[in-house]
């Protein structure tokens, strides 16, 4: 989703306070760090707000220009509501803050989306990370089934399944030797 603002809406104290954040020395700045700051703020614009959040804690620069308030938020939650996606599942969602609104379920969120867990997850819904109508990224059956044990099976499962392996060895003995028992006695 895009925002209504603009660059001329920034007015010139958000440009000033971008140039005056620190920048990089001239050897270690790439092509995208060198445009103009109104194309800077321009592109961050037009993200959503996983995207802004990780544009934003790039470096101090990005920090400072980058906008995550609260109508970017509020866009990102309506966003995945309209595409049937969960949302978070607390009902003290604080949305003041980055760190307090990335605090549970919206932390988990995040990554499911970073991992390309949500794409496809639904018919037709293609690549919810790059746009795309395919996600190039899905990961293989072996590997989600891997994900899926490691999440479901706590290591308190784990010994419960444990301990159902003698018991059940011990029930495929017992029957084996009824039946003998029972071959012998014939």
């Amino acid at each position: 989703m895009s925002h209504s603002r603009s660059v001329t809406d920034m007015g010139p104290t958000k440009l000033k306070e971008a140039r005056l954040v620190p920048q990089l020395p001239p050897t270690m700045v790439s092509a995208f760090e060198s445009l103009p700051t109104e194309l800077h703020l321009l592109i961050s614009e037009q993200l959503t707000y996983p995207d802004a959040l990780s544009l934003k804690h790039t470096n101090r620069y990005f920090y400072h220009l980058v906008d995550t308030g609260l109508q970017l938020k509020v866009d990102w939650l309506i966003e995945r509501r309209s595409l049937h996606l969960e949302c978070p599942n607390n009902h003290h969602c604080e949305l003041g803050s980055d760190l307090k609104f990335c605090r549970g379920s919206v932390r988990l969120l995040m990554q499911r989306r970073r991992e390309h867990i949500e794409c496809e997850s639904r018919p037709g819904l293609g690549c919810l990370v790059y746009g795309t109508k395919r996600c190039a990224h899905q990961r293989q059956l072996k590997v989600r089934i891997k994900r899926w044990l490691r999440s479901r099976l706590t290591l308190e499962l784990w010994w419960v399944l444990m301990a159902l392996i003698p018991i059940l060895f011990g029930c495929l003995w017992t029957t084996d030797l009824t039946r003998w028992q029972a071959k012998a006695g014939t």
